[in-house]
């Protein structure tokens, strides 16, 4: 199953009729899970602590506290929440178990397109996809008449539009925080500008003139940003959305449903959603292609486990999606898609497609490379060509460390 297929059916899953219940068990083993914090997560481990003896620990940071926590035996957590991006060094370290025992046993309500295997094993549960792409405040777009972008550079020329006319503090917001986010941020450029990230022989591929482009159109579009962006993470353009303080970003699918929330936004009902644009004509849209979903420590008893997966399919179900439908582009049966999923959906079905993000050991040390060494372009440290020079320098010293390169 490729991945393409897997957002495919995430976006026009329909309603079951399964019947709605709280949790179906008293579990009575100490469950923890470590997870990622934004909505989606917050709406299953509400539903998973209904089951009763279970802690969620959310935090954005996650991805770096996995690895260690996972390797301790026993874990420091039965359940881990992951995605195609974060899943890579567990799976390497075999610090998390195969699930197919415990789906034959407690996973009638999981559809194919969940099961994410690996060597003909289920070694996660995906719960939902996600992608980077437009939001966009529709309100000023329709004051100033503006058409919804779908290049990079028409959104530069909508920028200055929008900066001239006033409007807000600022034209853009972008995930651009110093590490993963920068990386992240480039990654999504780079293969809109049909980069490769390493060589069948892994050897680094950055310092290219998809490199080159991708730096020089990410940092055109700096200028119509807070001059803090490299602090600026998801909840940091989730809250410049909110708090009327800019206009477009290319944010997450799953702060999409935040806009609309009353308790905290003061743009309910006027961010709109689009494709990611496209760096260049005919290519793909400049994003990449996410699943986030749950995985099973491999260090804890198998009773811990078996508890384990029995919360994380209680959190799972179709109660839950209904409850929060508009949190995520959910897997899980009972998902309808609203306004606010169109401009996932579109990104996901466009022609040609964006590539899902790599779930390699050499992705992960070319991300954590491009994380270091990028934002010396951005503070005027390096050029564009010594910053992706020290990029593959990184990635190469890794590389050998970790047996990928002679």
């Amino acid at each position: 199953m490729t991945f393409q297929k897997l957002a495919l059916a995430g976006a026009v899953a329909l309603m079951g009729s399964t019947a709605a219940h709280a949790c179906a068990f008293e579990n009575e083993v100490e469950i923890k899970m470590l997870s990622a914090g934004f909505e989606a997560w917050k709406a299953v481990s509400e539903a998973m602590a209904e089951c009763g003896n279970f802690e969620a620990e959310l935090d954005q940071e996650f991805r770096q506290k996995q690895p260690a926590a996972f390797a301790a035996n026993p874990s420091l957590y039965q359940i881990g929440g992951v995605s195609n991006g974060t899943v890579t060094p567990l799976l390497n370290e075999g610090t998390i178990r195969p699930l197919d025992d415990l789906i034959e046993k407690y996973g009638q309500n999981l559809t194919p397109n969940q099961l994410i295997q690996i060597d003909g094993k289920t070694m996660a549960i995906a719960m939902m996809v996600n992608t980077q792409h437009l939001m966009y405040r529709s309100d000023i777009f329709e004051e100033l008449g503006l058409e919804v972008p779908t290049t990079y550079e028409e959104v530069l020329e909508v920028a200055a539009a929008i900066e001239e006319a006033g409007v807000v503090e600022y034209p853009l917001g972008a995930t651009m925080a110093s590490g993963w986010n920068l990386a992240q941020d480039f990654n999504n450029m780079f293969v809109g500008y049909g980069g490769t990230f390493y060589n069948a022989d892994s050897t680094p591929n950055v310092d290219s003139e998809a490199g080159m482009k991708a730096l020089e159109m990410m940092k055109r579009l700096t200028e119509y940003m807070d001059p803090e962006y490299l602090v600026s993470d998801s909840t940091y353009v989730q809250q410049q959305f909110q708090q009327e303080k800019i206009a477009m970003a290319n944010l997450w699918a799953s702060r999409a449903g935040a806009m609309n929330d009353e308790a905290e936004s003061a743009v309910v009902g006027r961010v709109a959603t689009a494709s990611a644009p496209l760096a260049e004509p005919g290519m793909p849209p400049a994003t990449t292609l996410w699943w986030d979903g749950i995985v099973i420590a491999a260090n804890i008893s198998d009773e811990e486990a078996e508890a384990a997966f029995r919360v994380a399919m209680e959190g799972l179900d179709e109660e839950m999606v209904r409850a929060n439908n508009s949190d995520a582009i959910w897997l899980v049966p009972g998902y309808r898609p609203d306004e606010m999923a169109q401009g996932a959906i579109a990104t996901a079905t466009a022609t040609p497609p964006p590539p899902s993000y790599p779930s390699t050991s050499q992705m992960g040390l070319m991300h954590t490379a491009l994380g270091s060494e990028l934002p010396a372009f951005f503070t005027g440290d390096a050029t564009a060509e010594e910053a992706l020079a020290a990029v593959e320098e990184a990635y190469s010293s890794a590389a050998r460390e970790a047996g990928l390169l002679d």
